[in-house]
């Protein structure tokens, strides 16, 4: 499963011009189910979400309270697409996707088990499989200093982030009688030519 997160101000969900729901401050949520989740997946990210620490303290210091710890709202978004993949032309592929009978089950896992980690009058939903408008107020971390301060605060989760195999090229197995890593680093210099005159 994949969610993307944003801090908000407020935020809300309209469907043919109806408002749906809407919140104040807390957690914007956009939800895709892969085919290959199951409900320990949907039960895992809506625990993850609301752990997530995007607030300061009394004291000022960044990233120390969740969204439960400011009795704040949380807003969810079916958004299938973003699983879309564009590795093969510039088409989205959503073969990751799962289908839209299992996409709502495990969706509906999702937000119920949102509800029963928090409580059910702080988390508000959209409409699975509907157009939907969605409009928000971000709540950038003004005061970060790696950050602008007009910045939103938007967050990737994924419950089964894909692996990276060996990015260094390293023999990553350990000898059994060892604990030192062993490997092998080849790198060639080319030294400027008026060093060598």
């Amino acid at each position: 499963m994949k969610t993307v997160i944003q801090r908000v101000k407020s935020a809300s969900v309209t469907v043919d011009g109806q408002l749906i729901s809407q919140i104040a401050k807390g957690l914007l949520v956009f939800a895709a189910v892969d085919k290959n989740d199951t409900h320990k997946e949907a039960e895992s990210m809506a625990a993850k979400i609301l752990k997530v620490k995007l607030w300061e303290d009394e004291q000022g210091v960044k990233w120390k309270k969740n969204v439960q710890d400011i009795d704040g709202e949380v807003l969810c978004v079916s958004q299938f697409t973003l699983l879309a993949s564009t590795k093969k032309g510039n088409k989205p592929d959503f073969h990751k996707s799962a289908t839209a009978v299992k996409g709502k089950e495990l969706y509906d896992t999702f937000t119920s088990q949102v509800r029963t980690l928090y409580r059910d009058d702080r988390v508000k939903d959209g409409v699975f499989q509907a157009t939907m408008d969605v409009g928000l107020v971000n709540d950038g971390p003004v005061g970060v200093d790696y950050l602008c301060e007009d910045e939103a605060v938007t967050i990737e989760i994924e419950t089964n982030p894909p692996v990276m195999e060996n990015p260094t090229g390293f023999n990553s197995e350990k000898p059994k009688d060892d604990d030192t890593f062993r490997g092998h680093v080849h790198k060639t210099f080319e030294l400027p030519a008026s060093l060598l005159e």
